[in-house]
């Protein structure tokens, strides 16, 4: 403990005081894995009866946390789903604050960056203008690319739920990532394209930070496979008529069925954000686009807006477009905010709100820790208060660059129920053995 105190600046009578205050407050919310050898199903929590006092002489009474999300643009829905997400743990950290007698609460302020970098960077500067610098966000990694320089200068901690990008895998940095970067789900669809007995790979994706760096780590490991990679379509972020890529797709793929492949072993892997609506819309045109495999990633699982058109949920539906998205452990947590979003939005919400809602939560016990609103000592501090917290994403185990150090991925896909189509998922890809299993009944 001597060492970690010193390290952190808290005195040692403080930091002793505060251990067993962070221990009852997780054991007290149910956070806290008791060793790191238990599985998440055999966590168990103790139930506090006594009123815990904890002195906050070094903060204020309320301390204030901004949230960058995409409340309009590309991934509005994802951001909806944040916010509601973060509305929850607000509510549940406040309550318990207040239970203990902290001696201050949380306030936050959540700004809307369009799914914008330039938005994103004109958002940060104006909450770092009211004093704030602990961020939670942005969702892209666009975004994080954009305001990150800003963010090291000025000591100002980003925590996002759902960049992705590897080359912000940086250590030291002011930027941490309660998600895998695109290392572990890069090779993901190579691999089920192999699997599939596919030989031809077609790339179309979007041109910014997180598809460049998601085609890259996808394409890498589709060489080392053997695959072909037959076409590559890379377009402008913010491109919002695709007829002519959608054209050129299905000329590309036109001419592999020409030349003999069979289209069962063509693959296509696409890579983007809610402008996938309009180019499933016109992709849709083609009939031998249709015939083909797709591949999509977690820029558009459960994406809300695939499901608002007829004429795309059809099609991707048909093709059994399949999505990944990062798996959150099943517990009591991620049941609870799902419940929420539900309830709020009338939609099961991604990954990454789940892992807003832990977000929110690790920045509160992390004060809690420290006792100064700091950004740098609590960007130094969260990691170790992550790695003893339980929540919705399950276990918080941040690697050397501060991102999530692995997951297992979901499968998603579209599938028409009665007269609706819905998101379900039909697999899941296991990080540590490379393996897929699927939802008995269905197949690719």
């Amino acid at each position: 403990m001597k060492a970690a105190e010193k390290g952190l600046g808290i005195s040692t009578a403080a930091a002793a005081g505060l251990a067993v205050v962070l221990l009852v407050v997780g054991l007290a919310i149910g956070a806290f894995a008791i060793g790191p050898a238990v599985s998440p199903a055999r966590v168990e929590t103790v139930r506090v009866t006594e009123r815990v006092t904890v002195t906050a002489a070094g903060l204020p009474s309320e301390v204030t946390i901004g949230a960058l999300l995409p409340l309009t643009g590309d991934l509005a829905s994802y951001g909806e789903n944040s916010r509601a997400a973060l509305e929850l743990a607000l509510s549940e950290i406040n309550d318990y604050l207040k239970r203990i007698g902290a001696g201050f609460t949380i306030k936050l302020v959540i700004e809307d960056t369009e799914t914008k970098p330039e938005t994103a960077d004109a958002k940060l500067k104006s909450l770092h203008a009211r004093g704030i610098t602990l961020i939670v966000g942005p969702q892209t990694s666009g975004e994080v690319r954009r305001i990150k320089g800003y963010a090291d200068s000025n000591k100002i901690l980003l925590v996002s739920q759902s960049s992705t990008a590897p080359d912000l895998a940086i250590p030291d940095d002011f930027v941490l990532r309660f998600c895998p970067d695109d290392t572990i789900q890069g090779p993901i669809g190579p691999r089920l394209a192999k699997e599939l007995g596919a030989t031809h790979i077609i790339y179309v994706w979007r041109g910014d930070a997180w598809g460049d760096g998601l085609y890259r780590t996808s394409s890498d490991e589709a060489k080392k496979l053997g695959l072909t990679i037959a076409g590559e379509i890379r377009y402008a972020p913010e491109k919002k008529e695709f007829s002519a890529e959608a054209a050129t797709l299905a000329d590309t793929v036109k001419k592999l069925i020409n030349q003999g492949v069979d289209p069962k072993k063509i693959f296509i892997e696409y890579v983007a954000f809610g402008e996938a609506v309009a180019f499933m819309s016109a992709a849709a045109d083609y009939p031998e686009l249709a015939q083909v495999r797709w591949f999509g990633s977690d820029g558009t699982a459960q994406l809300a807006e695939v499901l608002q058109d007829p004429k795309i949920s059809a099609f991707v539906a048909n093709v059994k477009w399949v999505n990944p998205l990062f798996a959150p452990a099943e517990n009591e947590k991620k049941q609870k905010v799902m419940n929420y979003v539900k309830q709020k939005l009338g939609r099961e919400p991604d990954a990454y709100a789940y892992a807003a809602y832990d977000i929110l939560w690790v920045y509160a016990l992390t004060i809690l820790q420290v006792q100064k609103v700091d950004a740098d000592l609590i960007r130094k501090a969260m990691p170790e208060v992550a790695r003893s917290y339980y929540g919705a994403i399950g276990r918080v185990v941040l690697n050397a660059a501060g991102d999530l150090a692995g997951a297992d991925y979901d499968l998603w896909v579209v599938q028409k129920a009665g007269d609706k189509y819905q998101w379900v998922k039909a697999g899941v890809y296991s990080f540590t053995t490379g393996a897929f299993s699927w939802t008995p009944g269905f197949s690719l």
